[in-house]
């Protein structure tokens, strides 16, 4: 028992969505890592976390619960996101680490161990690095290029390029992420902002064995939107800053036409028509209203930031 003590937990989140035939191989290899550490200074448990998925996947896990004691799993009620699945594992993990693997395989679990021993070496995150992923296509590459140069230009800390939410976190890491209050979040992201001294594992992701990618075109847009948003405020001022821009323009313009049209009947002047000098009008108007739209938006925000206190997820069942 006393031996037992000194050991360390790691906890294994793994997020699903309909993956009922890979929650079975995931915890199979998973276990032929953890019998190289049978006799080491770790322990381990795995913490699924079904999100709402169409097949029998929380049937896969409860027959793997009641197989071993040290898998546990949250069922939601209804699909809430990757995003938020993750959460639901950091709120209710219990070791002194986690390490964070997608279900579908593609994460290389062998890795593992070069994640724990960066840990031990003094990272308190230590963070995946995708290489390549053969099934990915150009579109989805140049996204994630323009995705990532724009986030890091306006966002208040950096994200690595092909970063991925394979990472481990240390227990601090851990108490600190789940102070966010946020619904709309990126994991990874807000991971980032936290900061902590952080180390890299590259890898090649692997095939994906059964079903298919559950991150659609616009769930990653809606996801790279959720990102701008929460990580800058530069999308909130776009706003006000067109409004200035096209109120300048046009104020300027239509000053000028004014001026020759009426007082120094300049040729270029007298060429507008007085339908055309309504519509500069309307431009110089509409800028104003986007400006006190910009305006407002900054109230809003921090209103909406401070009332919203809905929960981010729902569980129907767990064994925890």
């Amino acid at each position: 028992m006393e031996f037992s003590r000194r050991m360390k937990k790691i906890s294994i989140i793994i997020p699903a969505h309909n993956e009922e035939k890979n929650i079975p191989l995931v915890y199979a290899e998973l276990q032929d890592v953890f019998a190289k550490y049978a006799k080491e200074k770790y322990v381990f448990d795995i913490l699924f976390i079904n999100d709402g998925s169409a097949d029998d996947t929380i049937g896969a896990m409860e027959k793997l619960a009641n197989l071993d004691e040290n898998v546990e799993y949250i069922d939601f009620s209804r699909n809430f996101g990757k995003e938020v699945a993750t959460t639901a594992g950091l709120n209710n993990c219990k070791g002194d680490a986690c390490i964070m693997l997608d279900a579908d395989l593609q994460h290389p679990v062998e890795l593992i161990p070069e994640f724990i021993a960066a840990w031990e070496k003094g990272a308190e995150v230590v963070v995946g690095i995708r290489n390549k992923n053969k099934s990915t296509g150009i579109l989805k590459k140049i996204g994630s290029a323009i995705f990532y140069k724009t986030i890091n230009k306006i966002a208040e800390v950096e994200i690595v390029p092909n970063s991925t939410d394979y990472r481990l976190l240390d227990r601090i890491v851990i108490e600190q992420f789940n102070r966010f209050t946020e619904t709309n979040r990126m994991t990874r992201a807000l991971i980032d902002w936290l900061g902590f001294r952080r180390d890299f594992i590259n890898f090649d992701a692997k095939e994906r064995i059964h079903g298919d990618a559950s991150y659609n075109f616009w769930k990653l847009f809606k996801l790279a939107m959720n990102s701008f948003i929460s990580l800058s405020l530069l999308p909130l001022k776009l706003a006000g800053n067109l409004g200035i821009a096209i109120t300048l323009i046009s104020g300027v313009a239509g000053f000028y036409i004014l001026l020759g049209k009426y007082f120094f009947r300049t040729p270029f002047a007298s060429t507008f028509s007085d339908s055309e000098n309504l519509a500069i009008l309307l431009l110089f108007l509409v800028g104003i209203i986007l400006m006190s739209i910009g305006l407002l938006a900054l109230y809003i925000a921090n209103i909406h930031g401070e009332v919203i206190n809905r929960p981010m997820y729902v569980v129907r069942k767990k064994k925890l």
